[in-house]
């Protein structure tokens, strides 16, 4: 009896463990397929994703760089063709031994070497290195017919940016370059391999409208990462064209024009519209050596130039006016009420105090009105005239010209120069304003500083009777579909300057330079209608001493370069129909009347000998643009 409950006691308890291990079983088949489930429903389209995304490379694909062209449509920078050789290191094996047999037909100088070697051992053996780019077509020939000794090099093409018109526009147009880690913003296409961007000039002003947007393009690949095969392509939006108002024609010109001098810069506008029809600064560089890859010698050569090619002077250079600067205080005057037959005689001197301020011409002119102060560049004429007024008067009117401010062209690194005032002395240098100080900035000397892009706007708004023209590089866009935006043609405000004292410059600026007398007689324009109206500019970089104004004053020939005074002439043609304005500026050229005067006689022959071609021919839709993208 007590061995058949022992049975039956063991069979429950061995049922019980039987129905346990059933139900965990249960559980666990339960869990599991509920697992399933929630995997392969409920996630599956997650799932989906992350394994396309381990199988399907995502790579973005640069998109072509928008031109830039001149006013006629020709292209100022493009791009074009770049060859380049690339080596797959596991499909070379001997790395060194491919490099020596590849020198062998392209050159390959140490540098290359060490870099390629470097990049071979950082990536995988499947992502091709470049060895060179930017090859001829007869080099891309000879490695494509040295293929079969040359195992894992190949030729691969892409685009370069292209300047055909070299040194004559590098300042205007700039260039590109790799993008600095600075200039990273997260934007996944500033980090792509030999990416490049706009660093200075158009290039750089216009840069996000250039570039475009990128295109990707999907590729299979392995567990290793290897390409199979690519999927789908999309090539983005190139950039959008650029047209500019400068004439490559007449920027050519004046660039070849200035390139007789050391250092010089010269700036064109259409006073009807504000265009700027040429803008040049010499020395210069080639942009494309940018494009190509400059090399460290190149670089240090081009920083180190005491000329500073790599300066645009034309908006970033700064000058005393010299003399260019007395129509502003002849303005000031007969704003004071001033008439233009006051009289003050000029024996060669004017003393204020103990001190003796000199005219230019050492005995003097004698007794003068205002043209004639003009028209014979008197010194002392324009001193009595700002002892009338006092700086503050004076800067009031300059200021009106566009001088002592950036004028605000569509061009990066402009600087605004110095037009002075009692406030701004005190400011800048913590003294009171001296009596001594007007004179001297009635001349355009002393502390008053501009640039020839501000010469260009006063003398531009000088002919256009007192409107405020304002100079503008950028014409209109243009997208890749061939659609449009003409930036609309400006109205400019008046200025308030009566038209009779308009008159009075304008007369006085004919006699300058059309006067048997004037000061740039000899630089005038004599084919009939096309006559400039003009004024010289001469500006010291030296004191005078006293004892070297008694023994005569040394030529500037007989100076150092550096010790030579500054040349300068502003004009504006023809007189009776003003329409193209000139500033030119010779760093220590000499005499204003005998070096620069004579350079911007020539630049506006040929501007007017080309007005039949000033007409742009890009049809554009008319329409505005944005303040940030005009």
């Amino acid at each position: 009896m007590l061995n058949k409950n022992e049975d039956n006691e063991r069979h429950r308890l061995f049922s019980r463990r039987t129905l346990f291990l059933a139900g965990g079983q249960a559980a666990l088949l339960s869990a599991l397929a509920g697992r399933m489930y929630y995997l392969q429903v409920l996630q599956s389209d997650r799932y989906v994703t992350l394994a396309e995304e381990n199988r399907i490379n995502l790579r973005l694909l640069p998109p072509p760089r928008g031109r830039i062209v001149d006013r006629f449509g020709v292209p100022l920078a493009d791009n074009q063709q770049n060859f380049r050789v690339v080596l797959v290191s596991e499909q070379a094996k001997d790395v060194v031994a491919t490099l020596d047999a590849l020198s062998r037909i392209i050159e390959l100088g140490e540098h290359d070497y060490k870099r390629v070697l470097r990049e071979v051992k950082r990536k995988r053996g499947f992502v091709p290195v470049t060895v060179r780019d930017n090859l001829s077509w007869e080099q891309v020939s000879r490695v494509e017919v040295n293929s079969p000794e040359l195992p894992g090099v190949s030729i691969e093409m892409g685009e370069t940016r292209n300047y055909p018109y070299g040194e004559s526009l590098s300042h205007v147009l700039g260039y590109v370059a790799a993008v600095s880690e600075r200039e990273l913003t997260g934007d996944p296409l500033l980090e792509l391999p030999g990416f490049r961007i706009g660093k200075n000039g158009i290039e750089r002003q216009h840069d996000l409208l250039l570039r475009g947007a990128a295109g990707n393009s999907q590729i299979e690949v392995n567990a290793y990462g290897r390409a199979i095969r690519e999927l789908t392509r999309d090539e983005g939006k190139p950039g959008h064209e650029m047209v500019l108002t400068i004439d490559a024609g007449l920027q050519t010109f004046v660039h070849k024009r200035l390139s007789n001098e050391k250092s010089a810069a010269a700036v064109v506008i259409d006073i009807k519209n504000g265009d700027v029809l040429a803008l040049s600064s010499v020395p210069s560089f080639d942009p494309n050596a940018f494009s190509m890859g400059l090399s460290s010698v190149q670089w240090r050569t081009w920083i180190e130039d005491p000329l500073h090619p790599l300066t645009n002077k034309s908006i970033n250079g700064t000058f005393a006016p010299g003399s260019t600067f007395k129509m502003m205080v002849a303005l000031a005057a007969l704003e004071a009420g001033i008439g233009p037959g006051h009289k003050v005689f000029c024996p060669g001197f004017m003393k204020l105090g103990r001190s003796r301020f000199h005219c230019w011409k050492r005995h003097g002119h004698g007794w003068l009105e205002m043209r004639q102060g003009i028209q014979f560049s008197c010194d002392v004429y324009f001193y009595d005239l700002a002892r009338k007024l006092g700086i503050d008067r004076i800067a009031a009117m300059a200021k009106r010209f566009g001088l002592g401010a950036q004028v605000g062209i569509d061009l990066p690194h402009e600087r605004g120069g110095v037009i002075p005032t009692r406030d701004w002395k005190l400011a800048e240098i913590g003294e009171p304003w001296q009596g001594g100080e007007t004179l001297v900035s009635a001349i355009g000397q002393g502390f008053v500083l501009t640039t020839p892009l501000q010469l260009a706007t006063m003398v531009a708004r000088i002919g256009s009777g007192g409107l405020a023209v304002k100079p503008r590089l950028t014409r209109g866009i243009r997208a890749e579909n061939g659609e449009g935006v003409e930036i609309a043609e400006p109205v400019f405000e008046s200025m308030g300057i009566p038209p009779q004292h308009m008159k009075i410059i304008h007369q006085s600026m004919d006699a300058v330079s059309n006067h048997r007398r004037g000061t740039a007689y000899r630089a005038r324009i004599e084919e009939e209608g096309w006559e400039l109206a003009g004024k010289t500019g001469t500006s010291q970089v030296r004191r005078i001493s006293l004892a070297e104004r008694a023994a005569g004053v040394t030529k500037n020939e007989q100076l150092p370069w550096r010790r030579r005074d500054h040349a300068l002439f502003v004009a504006f043609a023809p007189v009776d129909s003003p329409r193209y304005a000139c500033a030119v500026v010779v760093e220590h050229g000499g005499g204003g009347s005998k070096f620069a005067a004579p350079i911007a006689r020539d630049i506006l022959i040929e501007t007017q000998r080309r007005q039949p071609a000033l007409k742009p021919a890009l049809p554009l839709v008319a329409g505005a643009v944005p303040d940030n993208e005009a």
